[in-house]
């Protein structure tokens, strides 16, 4: 074991000078509590869209992941409530855009229902026809493969045809109910 080795491992082991707050414990059957706990999960956020007809049609999502490397699967989980959802999936495309960590007011704003979400939003087509964001971190087109029920959610899986990335920046995340920025530690 080489000496910077065993430097991470003693980085990674638990301090004794440190306090560890004391957990607590809920029961799942309580919603707000089940949200509380999740959301110590930091996450990326992107923004799902396509194109309904000529209109640009776009959501704000948390619950993003990689699914399979072969196929290239992506998934995330729209809300059954989600008014902009059920127009994405008619599309039967859509582009999955990874939020820079610049583009908070975006993803506010493709998270609120009843406005125009795409006022002052640039984007360009990808060769799908769904709208892939200016300055996002990274885009993934897609075609719709498989949707699965989630209780209040759906899984949706979407097959990548093509995908990018910006040779720079940093990811949106999102962390106990704010917004926040990746540091890197070395």
């Amino acid at each position: 074991m080489t000496q910077a080795t065993r430097g991470v491992i003693a980085q990674r082991q638990p301090r004794e000078d440190v306090a560890t707050p004391t957990a607590k414990v809920f029961a799942a059957t309580e919603a707000a509590d089940f949200r509380a706990v999740l959301g110590h999960f930091c996450s990326g956020i992107v923004i799902v869209t396509a194109m309904d007809g000529s209109e640009p049609v776009g959501m704000t999502c948390q619950s993003f992941s990689s699914a399979s490397l072969e196929p290239p699967l992506v998934m995330f989980l729209p809300a059954r409530s989600s008014t902009s959802y059920p127009r994405i999936r008619a599309a039967g495309s859509f582009c999955v855009n990874v939020l820079d960590n610049a583009q908070e007011p975006i993803s506010q704003q493709f998270a609120r229902s009843g406005t125009d979400k795409w006022r002052g939003i640039a984007w360009r087509p990808g060769e799908n026809g769904a709208p892939v964001l200016d300055g996002a971190l990274a885009w993934m087109e897609c075609s719709l493969h498989r949707e699965y029920d989630a209780g209040d959610h759906v899984i949706t899986l979407g097959l990548v045809e093509r995908l990018g990335a910006a040779a720079a920046g940093e990811p949106l995340l999102y962390f106990r109910g704010a917004y926040g920025q990746f540091s890197a530690r070395s």
